[in-house]
């Protein structure tokens, strides 16, 4: 199966109102492992560069105005996504939008929404309550996100990849047990044979909550009343 981990760069807002793509980075997914291929290009939007834009992703009027305009890399775009790979995208709307407005403009078909898949969406589902930006969701599943100091395209779909893949399950801690003799590291958590028990800890494990997404856990159980089961856990009562 193949799937585009896709993310763009923007003057805005809404392409209806004159904001236009700057950035667009790609990354292809096939059975769900990156392959190594990407896409990225940045475009010229054929107009200035607001400052509350240039301040997310810090490319300006001079560095983008030799760069080509989209509908000279439309082919090449439409060449890589191809006509049924499903689209990876972080709040696939505001991209799609984009994307749509600016292949209709050129002459291309649009890409109808039903090919993408918003991540999103998916960690709303997941941890209703908790931050689910693209940031957050890199310290939830402890995705290396230093070198990003602003919005990149090609970077954000690189670092998506990783949280897709998180959020689908395929990225999960391996359970280490050590015993006597020969060890016992096992990736589904079965000791070895003839290993001693494992006591205690030494130390807690580090909490993978930020202190927001504890406040906003605790507010959203809050709804639920005096009968969540979340209050049991809480109260010890999960013995």
């Amino acid at each position: 199966m193949r799937e585009i981990v896709l993310d763009t760069e923007t003057t805005g807002f809404d392409p209806d109102t004159g904001d236009r793509i700057v950035e667009i980075g790609a990354v292809e997914l096939m059975n769900h492992l990156p392959t190594g291929r990407t896409f990225h290009v940045y475009i010229n939007p054929e107009r200035p560069m607001p400052q509350e834009a240039f301040e997310v992703h810090g490319l300006g009027d001079d560095f983008l105005r030799d760069k080509p305009r989209f509908a000279e890399v439309a082919a090449d775009f439409v060449a890589f996504v191809g006509e049924d790979a499903r689209l990876v995208i972080h709040n696939a709307q505001f991209d799609m939008k984009f994307l749509n407005w600016e292949l209709r403009t050129a002459g291309y078909p649009v890409m109808p929404y039903s090919r993408a898949v918003d991540t999103l969406e998916i960690a709303r589902g997941q941890f209703p309550g908790a931050q689910n930006s693209l940031d957050a969701l890199c310290r939830r599943f402890r995705v290396d996100n230093s070198n990003r100091t602003l919005h990149g395209a090609l970077l954000d779909s690189e670092l998506l990849a990783e949280v897709y893949l998180a959020l689908r399950g395929g990225r999960q801690p391996v359970l280490v047990l050590e015993g006597s003799g020969a060890g016992a590291a096992r990736g589904n958590g079965a000791a070895a044979p003839g290993a001693a028990p494992r006591g205690p800890r030494p130390r807690p494990l580090a909490p993978r909550l930020t202190a927001e997404e504890s406040k906003a856990h605790a507010a959203f159980v809050a709804k639920l009343g005096e009968k969540a089961v979340w209050l049991r856990y809480s109260m010890g009562e999960n013995r």
